[in-house]
């Protein structure tokens, strides 16, 4: 086993080499709005700190969106009410970024013109590192060959469709994050290590919400679950455990909701204008789009392995809670008018980052923990 460990190794370092290489090359001016608009939130950061959360557009007095837009040949860059990505809210009177802070905060760590390269690799190596870790897991040749396929799987989508929007760099981080602590704390019977799992996990489902709003339905599946163990359970436990996840969980999107209440007047008011808000309905030609794209390929892996490892104790939990999150996320957004390359993208990852460790777990350790059987059959 350990040569083949090597080997596979080796073959990770390859793909990532040959994205960090890749990845280098990148133009951060590449015509694409939403670039322009996340580019513009960090700007505000660095010039104003945590002022940087007012978005308005008379806060562009040093003209940094408008020569932009004009960098990348956008009609009307000189003209400030029809900069693309914002909104205009009527209540405040303002004309402000549509995004939340989050993308924009990640990209301001870095310096002013090398932001969006040292965002992927920095992205790049953690999910190296999950990849690493799922790899020295892998106790047999099947769960080996298991780890090698989802590793250099993972490690691809990196660079495609993770380049389409800068925003979902740190959110296939996040998952990936997630879906490790997601299998370890649905592993655990300590009470202890079961609290803290809850708060981080709580707080990086939050985060995630700052890189993209519909984020917020990745908790959808956790909070089912958790309710659904207290109703059953009715112990001091389950109650915890669902309170810290929810008290983490609104600590971790608290600067969206900051974002909201400077900018659209309420932190229960959105940013967001025009399709992005319109009614749900089904739409035949976002059915067809999802149908041909990688993303129903992702969905239907997470769906087909959901349901291979339904029946082993070990990982039922787990299994609950990805199968409630993917039915929500998936109602969601065939309803949702729009489609994208990278809408789907973070359910099926955390999905399938869960799937990935929680199926790593060793069987035989848990089939020895009387605590874990009973609190399985549970």
């Amino acid at each position: 086993m350990k040569p083949a460990r090597i080997i596979i190794g080796v073959l990770f370092l390859a793909v990532l080499a040959s994205n960090i290489f890749a990845i280098s090359r990148w133009n951060e001016s590449r015509g694409v709005y939403d670039d322009v608009c996340y580019l513009r939130q960090a700007h505000l950061f660095q010039r104003f700190g945590l002022a940087g959360f007012d978005t308005d557009i008379s806060r562009d007095d040093d003209r940094y969106l408008a020569g932009k837009l004009r960098d990348i040949g956008y009609a009307d860059w000189n003209d400030p009410t029809r900069a693309p990505c914002h909104t205009a809210i009527e209540k405040t009177q303002r004309y402000v970024l549509q995004y939340p802070p989050g993308t924009g905060a990640v990209l301001a760590l870095f310096p002013s013109g090398f932001q969006v390269v040292p965002l992927y690799i920095v992205a790049n190596l953690i999910a190296f590192a999950l990849a690493l870790a799922a790899l020295v897991r892998a106790s047999s040749r099947q769960s080996l060959t298991l780890a090698a396929v989802f590793g250099l799987g993972a490690l691809y989508l990196m660079i495609n469709p993770t380049k389409a929007s800068y925003s979902m760099a740190p959110t296939m981080i996040v998952c990936a994050l997630a879906g490790f602590l997601t299998a370890k704390l649905l592993a655990s019977v300590a009470p202890r290590e079961r609290l803290w799992l809850a708060m981080v996990v709580g707080l990086l489902i939050g985060l995630s919400a700052n890189f993209r709003l519909p984020n917020l339905l990745l908790s959808a599946g956790y909070g089912i679950f958790l309710l659904g163990a207290f109703l059953l359970a009715r112990s001091r436990q389950t109650f915890i455990e669902g309170l810290a996840f929810g008290a983490a969980f609104l600590a971790g999107i608290a600067p969206t909701l900051a974002s909201n209440w400077i900018n659209a007047g309420s932190p229960f008011a959105t940013t967001y204008g025009g399709q992005d808000v319109a009614t749900p309905e089904i739409n035949a030609a976002v059915l067809r789009s999802y149908l041909v794209d990688v993303q129903f390929v992702l969905l239907l892996a997470a769906i087909a392995w959901t349901a291979a490892i339904w029946r082993r104790s070990d990982t039922r939990q787990a299994v609950l809670v990805v199968a409630a999150n993917l039915a929500v996320n998936i109602v969601f957004f065939i309803t949702h008018p729009v489609f994208t390359p990278y809408y789907t993208v973070p359910i099926a990852m955390l999905s399938l980052w869960t799937l990935l460790f929680a199926t790593l777990t060793p069987r035989e350790v848990v089939a020895d923990n009387p605590a874990f059987a009973r609190q399985a059959s549970a």
